[in-house]
């Protein structure tokens, strides 16, 4: 039993309802190795999922978790009974490449020519 009080049962929700897990993590692992094995069950069939821990943010009751966290320091008194299953949810936010950056920004020439349709007026 006293090994049971050093785990915690983890699910992780994704986005679309569909969960990771349950799965028992001691105490001492690390937030940053949740994300490892969210990366790495994320199923195949799912769309734009994580390829690096950093594009995972792990939320659970309401704070978002960070790396060098332990399970033991995300345990809520209140939410986390005795053989409960923890959920976590899982943010997907992909790393954005300076490549991709210097694309998005638009030349200043351009905002010239914006014209809201609704007033007529430019901007």
């Amino acid at each position: 039993m006293a090994e049971l009080k050093d785990h915690l049962e983890i699910k992780f929700r994704l986005s679309d309802g569909s969960d990771i897990g349950p799965k028992s993590f001691p105490d001492a692992t690390t937030v940053a190795t949740l994300k490892e094995t969210v990366v790495a069950q994320w199923p195949r069939e799912k769309e734009n999922g994580p390829k690096t821990v950093k594009d995972v943010k792990l939320i659970s009751a309401g704070r978002i978790l960070e790396n060098n966290k332990t399970v033991g320091d995300c345990r809520n008194p209140v939410c986390n009974l005795s053989g409960a299953v923890t959920t976590m949810h899982v943010l997907i936010q992909p790393q954005v490449t300076e490549k991709e950056k210097k694309k998005k920004k638009k030349p200043k020439a351009d905002l010239k020519n914006n014209v809201c349709l609704c007033f007529g007026h430019r901007f």
